[in-house]
């Protein structure tokens, strides 16, 4: 059987990788519009609605007004954007966040890619939280640092056009603590408050780690590491593209870097506990092109096709 999917966006950073990533898959048929006639409401409004699956790769408000042109019933959207992430009335597009999310995401009508910040940052804290390990009004931290692709275009235009050697090689930014990830992270995660996030982004075009120290002298049971490390395996035991480094491999490095997956859609997860065994560091490693934006759009678009997770998706990670 062939799906015919249309992509709303799809000369955008995202828009390029996923369809480059369905290319060639003879299941897809994928819908376009020539360039002048990308922005054209009717032309875009007949796709949308012709499609079996229409991946909006829009700035936010754009993404709402396209929502508002698909009057077919049987016509399924898959939003990348961050305007639909914390309604209940989406799917949240993160298959492996708990048991029933994969079905979830199978069987909506109207689905939202996660963040590539939240992707890291809910992976670490949503299943302690749901384990007991933490509680729904802890106090959380996140500190990220991000490839500068994941600014979209005018930030990579300022890394590699003609004023890229005046570029900063590493920034904070956010610092008002109110970056439009925070929502989305508390509300999956499964917070009563908005965890401190603070983001950054470095000299590199992409890939990404995600930080969430925990003082475990502070949590109700004072859990020890290998508690924190084997509630994450469990979690995640069988899945296909979230993994988590055994405490040994992690005792073992003596630095992490960002671009280890770049390309893939796995996601690496990490326990570093101090020699105390009192406090650990979780880490997690992505592509913030990859599980962070179009790699998870296509998981999350086989889903909704009924096709295997991994169609069309390469992992360098053992299962």
């Amino acid at each position: 059987m062939t799906y015919t999917v249309f992509i709303d966006g799809e000369a955008g950073t995202t828009g390029l990788q996923i369809r480059e990533r369905l290319a060639g898959r003879p299941e897809i048929q994928l819908l376009s519009l020539p360039d002048d006639r990308r922005k054209d409401r009717e032309a875009r409004a007949e796709l949308l609605n012709r499609a079996d699956v229409a991946i909006l790769c829009l700035p936010d408000e754009a993404a709402r007004e396209a929502v508002e042109l698909v009057e077919n019933t049987d016509a399924r959207v898959l939003d990348a954007s961050s305007a639909h992430r914390v309604n209940p009335d989406w799917a949240y597009g993160f298959p492996e966040m708990v048991e029933e999310q994969a079905e979830r995401i199978a069987n909506a009508a109207r689905v939202s890619n996660p963040g590539c910040y939240p992707t890291g940052a809910v992976s670490l804290i949503r299943p302690l939280m749901e384990a007991g390990v933490l509680s729904s009004d802890a106090a959380m931290n996140v500190h990220a640092v991000s490839g500068y692709s994941g600014g979209g275009r005018k930030l990579i235009e300022s890394y590699e056009g003609p004023e890229a050697a005046s570029a900063p090689p590493y920034k904070l930014y956010g610092l008002s603590l109110e970056h439009k990830h925070v929502g989305e992270m508390r509300v999956h995660g499964g917070l009563s408050h908005q965890p401190i996030f603070v983001p950054s982004v470095g000299r590199f075009r992409q890939g990404m780690i995600v930080q969430v120290p925990l003082h475990l002298w502070a949590l109700p049971g004072r859990p020890a590491p290998q508690d924190i490390h084997d509630v994450l395996a469990t979690h995640y035991r069988g899945q296909r593209f979230v993994h988590v480094a055994g405490l040994s491999e992690s005792r073992g490095l003596k630095e992490l870097q960002a671009e280890t997956l770049n390309g893939t859609n796995d996601l690496r997860l990490y326990v570093f506990p101090n020699e105390a065994g009192d406090e650990v560091l979780l880490c997690a490693v992505l592509d913030n092109l990859g599980k962070g934006a179009s790699g998870a759009a296509v998981q999350n678009l086989n889903l909704m096709l009924g096709l295997p997770q991994e169609a069309g998706l390469e992992s360098r990670l053992a299962a």
